[in-house]
C-alpha cells in the first residue's frame, strides 16, 4: 500500500474478469436469441397484421394526443412497411442472431476458433452499427456499439489468456 493513492482501484483479479466475460457473452446470447425469435415472428406474420398490431398499441395514445411523436412515427413506419422490407429485416435478424448464437456457444465452450471468429464478426457488426448510426442517429445503436466494444475487449483478453496457456509444440 506504500506509494499507492487512497481510492485507487486494484486491478481486477482474473477470475472476476472471466466472470464478467461470461456474463457479457450470455447477454450477447440472450440478445441473439431475441433476434432469432423476432426474425422468425417477422417472417411469419403479414404486413397487415403488423399494421393492425401497431394500430391497437398506439390507438389510445393517439386519441389522447394525436401528435404524439412516438405513436405517430410507429404507425407511419408500420403503414409504410413493404413486404420486401419486412423480408429483409426478418432475414437480417435471423441470420445475425444465428451467427451470434453459434459464436456464443463456441465462446462459452472455450473453443479456440470462436475467439478470433468473434472478434472479426463483432468488429464487422460494430462497423455496420456505426454506418447505420450515421443515417439514423439512433441512441440505441451507440449503446449497442459501446457494449460490443466492451465485449470485444473481454474476448481479446480471454483469447490472449487461452493462447498463453496453450501447450507449446
Amino acid at each position: 500500500m506504500v506509494g499507492q493513492h487512497p481510492g485507487v482501484a486494484q486491478r481486477l483479479p482474473e477470475y472476476r474478469i472471466h466472470q464478467i466475460f461470461q456474463v457479457s457473452v450470455l447477454l450477447k446470447g440472450a440478445h441473439a436469441a431475441l433476434e432469432c425469435l423476432s426474425g422468425a415472428v417477422l417472417a411469419l406474420i403479414s404486413t397487415s397484421t403488423i399494421v393492425n398490431l401497431v394500430n391497437a398499441l398506439t390507438q389510445e395514445e393517439l386519441l389522447a394526443d394525436p401528435n404524439d411523436f412516438i405513436a405517430t412515427h410507429l404507425l407511419a413506419a408500420a403503414q409504410n412497411l413493404s413486404v420486401a422490407t419486412k423480408h429483409f429485416y426478418a432475414f437480417y435478424l435471423l441470420s445475425h442472431g444465428v451467427v451470434k448464437l453459434f459464436l456464443v456457444v463456441g465462446l462459452l465452450k472455450g473453443k479456440l476458433w470462436a475467439y478470433p471468429a468473434s472478434l472479426v464478426v463483432m468488429g464487422l457488426f460494430i462497423l455496420y452499427q456505426l454506418y447505420r448510426y450515421s443515417y439514423t442517429h439512433g441512441a440505441g445503436l451507440i449503446v449497442l456499439t459501446v457494449f460490443d466494444v466492451f465485449v470485444v475487449g473481454l474476448v481479446w483478453h480471454e483469447y490472449s489468456l487461452m493462447r498463453r496457456h496453450l501447450p507449446t509444440k
